[in-house]
């Protein structure tokens, strides 16, 4: 019985490896390549048979959603699973990929447990799940990070968040100003307000400053704490138009904002991972606005 072939395209290294650790952790039966943007993936895809490809939407040179639209041309890749790994979930982004031909989505940031389920569905409607799993033994579900050594880098949190079938709209997750219980400290003060979407749910921050590889973040502490290395999504809203900005990354580290060890606000150094030469103009507009600090030393 022949591999299974899977393409994974995004232009962070760090999702690409995300993907693709979970991927090999629980498939012994599949082959796995990857690409760093839409065009790469073309090259590839022109050149070789695939079972399925996992696609970021916004990437340099080629996005995702032309990546699809090039891909349902083809004759031989009508009927292709295409899987749409993004943070974009508004309505009209949803539906045009759906009329691009996108077989599903995972909404960024996603958990392990979600990138299986979504990629066990589309192969099975495919004939190809069976493939895929020979050779796996019994397949562990990891519902947090991808494998045990940084599952013990992270305390080994399970997630909580299911997995859902289409990522949630962005207007759907704009939660007011944190607002604790009686005695609670006021919010701290900051450079711009956004919103934190981690596996476990959405959280209001305070960005308290701000460059162009990582924000300094402060959220209310809950009782589901962050974990280092833990993907998220930075939605940034500033500007007369409301410009929104997503941004793709993972946590660097966390430390308590109040020097008690029951300090109601937490800390957060936010690590970028996007290419995307639009995102990076958009955050120097944003420095060069004055909205946040130009530069930073995290944990200072």
């Amino acid at each position: 019985m022949s591999k299974v072939s899977v393409l994974v395209v995004d232009d962070a290294p760090f999702i690409r490896d995300l993907v693709k650790k979970g991927l090999r952790n629980s498939f012994a039966g599949m082959q796995i390549e990857d690409a760093v943007n839409g065009r790469k993936a073309q090259a590839l895809m022109m050149k070789e048979k695939f079972d399925l490809v996992l696609c970021d939407w916004e990437m340099p040179e080629m996005s995702g959603i032309e990546l699809l639209t090039w891909t349902r041309q083809q004759e031989s890749m009508k009927s292709l699973p295409f899987i749409m790994v993004t943070s974009r979930g508004d309505k009209e982004n949803v539906v045009q990929a759906i009329q691009a031909g996108v077989s599903d989505f995972i909404g960024k940031p996603f958990t392990n447990e979600q990138l299986l389920t979504k990629v066990k569905k589309a192969l099975q409607k495919v004939g190809k799940l069976e493939a895929a799993l020979t050779g796996s033994g019994v397949v562990r579900a990891q519902t947090g990070l991808i494998n045990d050594s940084l599952s013990a880098l992270t305390g080994g949190r399970p997630q909580t968040a299911a997995a859902a079938s289409t990522p949630a709209p962005a207007a759907a997750v704009r939660p007011a100003a944190p607002s604790g219980p009686a005695g609670a400290s006021a919010p701290p003060g900051g450079r711009g307000q956004g919103q934190l979407r981690l596996a476990s749910g959405t959280q209001h921050c305070v960005i308290k400053a701000l460059s162009l590889k990582e924000a300094l973040l402060v959220v209310r502490r809950t009782e589901v704490l962050p974990q280092i290395l833990e993907g998220a999504v930075l939605d940034l809203e500033q500007g007369d138009n409301a410009e929104v900005a997503r941004l793709n990354g993972y946590l660097h580290a966390i430390a308590a904002f109040e020097p008690k060890p029951d300090s109601d606000w937490l800390q957060l150094t936010f690590k970028f991972v996007d290419q995307d030469a639009q995102k990076l103009d958009y955050i120097s507009r944003l420095i060069a606005r004055g909205s946040v600090q130009k530069h930073f030393v995290p944990g200072a």
